[in-house]
C-alpha cells in the first residue's frame, strides 16, 4: 500500500466518522475499531509480513532436528522435488471402439477353446479310476520276458558288452551307467531286507516307482517290494554267439535299494556321490 492508499483510507475514516449518526452496531463498532488502527506505521508493518515469504511448517520441524543445511537438503529432496505419481486418465472409448470389439472378440473365442478342451485328471481321479494298475488278466510273467529280453540288450549296450570284445565291467565305469540305467523289465530278486518275508521274491519289473519296485513273478503274482533298506540283485546274460561258441556266465550286480529312491526319469540326471551308507 502506498501513501495515497494509506491517504485514501484517511479519508474514509473521517468521512464515516463525521457522518456516523445512528446507533452502534456490532458491525459498526468492528469497523470502527479497524479504522482507529489504520496507521501509516501499521500499513508498512503489514507491507512488510506480506512480501516476506512464510516458512513451510515441515522444513521448520526438519530445522528443530538437523542443521540448516541438512534439513534444507531433506525438504528439497524429500518434500518439493519429490515426485507426483498420477494415474493416466482412461481413453476415450469413441476412439478404441474397434479395439475394445476386437479384443472382446478373441476373449470370447479363447473361453470357447478353453471349455472344449478336456481338463487332466487329477490324481484323486486317477486313484479311483486304477490308470496306473495292472490289471488282474496282465499280470502273466510270459508278457514279460519279451520285455526283459528288450532290457538285456538294453543295459548290454550302455555297459559296453553288446560288441562281445569286453567281458567285464570295474565299479568306477559301471556305477555311474547302472545308477542312472532303468529297470522296466529287470529281472531282480531280493537278496537282503530288514523285513526276511522279501527275501527270495524275484520276478521282472513292471514298474519302477519312487520308492518300490513292482515285480511279476514265476507264479504270475504281483509283488510291490519297497527300495528301503533292501538289497537288489539281477544278471547281465552275454549274447549268444551264431556259431554255437561257449557263453560266458552272466555279470552278477547287486544294488541298494535305498540308494534308488528317485523316479526313472529324475535318476537319469542326478549326480552320485560317494558317501558312508550305516546299513551297509
Amino acid at each position: 500500500m502506498g501513501q495515497c492508499e494509506v491517504g485514501s483510507l484517511v479519508v474514509v475514516k473521517s468521512k464515516w466518522m463525521t457522518h456516523q449518526s445512528k446507533p452502534d452496531s456490532t458491525s459498526s463498532r468492528l469497523l470502527r475499531a479497524f479504522l482507529h488502527e489504520i496507521t501509516p506505521q501499521n500499513v508498512t508493518a503489514l507491507r512488510t509480513m506480506a512480501s516476506e515469504p512464510t516458512e513451510h511448517i515441515a522444513e521448520s520441524l526438519l530445522k528443530r532436528a538437523h542443521s540448516p543445511e541438512t534439513a534444507s537438503t531433506i525438504f528439497r529432496e524429500k518434500v518439493k522435488q519429490r515426485p507426483l505419481l498420477l494415474r493416466p486418465p482412461s481413453p476415450d472409448p469413441d476412439l478404441n471402439a474397434r479395439s475394445k470389439r476386437q479384443y472382446e472378440r478373441l476373449q470370447k473365442a479363447k473361453k470357447q477353446r478353453k471349455s472344449k478342451k478336456p481338463k487332466p485328471l487329477s490324481a484323486k481321479q486317477k486313484r479311483a479310476l486304477s490308470i496306473h494298475e495292472i490289471p488282474k488278466d496282465q499280470q502273466k510273467y510270459a508278457i514279460y520276458e519279451p520285455l526283459h529280453r528288450m532290457w538285456s540288450g538294453y543295459i548290454r549296450e550302455i555297459l559296453g558288452l553288446s560288441d562281445g570284445k569286453r567281458r567285464y565291467v570295474d565299479a568306477n565305469s559301471a556305477g555311474p551307467v547302472l545308477v542312472s540305467a532303468d529297470y522296466h523289465g529287470a529281472l531282480v530278486e531280493v537278496v537282503r531286507s530288514r523285513c526276511g518275508s522279501r527275501v527270495g521274491g524275484k520276478g521282472i519289473v513292471v514298474k519302477d516307482t519312487k520308492f518300490t519296485f513292482e515285480i511279476v513273478t514265476l507264479k504270475d503274482e504281483l509283488k510291490i517290494m519297497p527300495k528301503e533298506h533292501t538289497v537288489f540283485r539281477f544278471e547281465v546274460p552275454f549274447e549268444r554267439k551264431e556259431d554255437g561258441g561257449e557263453v560266458p556266465k552272466p555279470l552278477v550286480f547287486e544294488i541298494h535299494g535305498s540308494q534308488f529312491e528317485a523316479r526313472a526319469p529324475d535318476r537319469a540326471n542326478r549326480k552320485f556321490r560317494q558317501h558312508f551308507d550305516p546299513d551297509l
